[in-house]
């Protein structure tokens, strides 16, 4: 039995985020970081359980100034600017469908962003090609960029294949999907007063 800090998250379950002010559905093996140190009060980050990948949700304040895929790049370089990226480079940009989310009634405009970052970890010097994918969601009613990211590191040659290892494989784009069209609202207060 796993220890209570270490919670798993069940594939199709809606976990809470927020306290509860939205669910989502998060992949097997996501381990709430929140339980191993402090994370933001505007952010959920969750990371797999055997590999450095990780998902982080966000309410970040609407940035009006920005419209179409230029929002989206500009969340991508200020996550970037954030983490002290070395380079950035964006793959491509899309728009997507509000018809497939959970939040399309919430929703304006939603954008997928793919790219890769060069980003060294804590007290690492040597830094690596991290492939970053993007979900923006803009809520123009209550002033909120909602940003969805999934980091997806090279796999680390360390990491043991070991048969108890193969039972939780690494997460895909179609974890993130799932992640992204089952996000739900439950309580509007959560942005504030009107």
């Amino acid at each position: 039995m796993p220890a209570p800090s270490a919670r798993s998250m069940e594939p199709t379950r809606h976990y809470p985020l927020f306290g509860g002010a939205f669910s989502a559905s998060l992949p097997p093996g996501a381990l709430d970081v929140s339980d191993l140190r402090p994370v933001p009060d505007n952010q959920e980050v969750f990371c797999h359980r055997l590999t450095d990948q990780s998902l982080v949700v966000e309410l970040l304040e609407l940035q009006a100034h920005v419209q179409g895929e230029d929002a989206a790049r500009y969340h991508f370089e200020d996550v970037g600017g954030v983490q002290g990226a070395r380079a950035m480079q964006v793959d491509s940009v899309q728009p997507l469908p509000l018809e497939n989310l959970a939040l399309r009634s919430f929703c304006q405009e939603a954008w997928v962003l793919s790219g890769k970052q060069q980003v060294a970890k804590e007290n690492q010097q040597v830094a690596k090609d991290v492939t970053a994918h993007q979900a923006l969601l803009r809520l123009p009613r209550y002033q909120t960029d909602l940003l969805l990211t999934f980091n997806d590191p090279p796999p680390d040659n360390r990491l043991s294949l070991g048969p108890e290892n193969l039972s939780l494989p690494p997460w895909s784009l179609g974890d993130f999907e799932q992640l992204v069209t089952s996000l739900t609202l439950h309580d509007p207060n959560i942005f504030g007063p009107p």
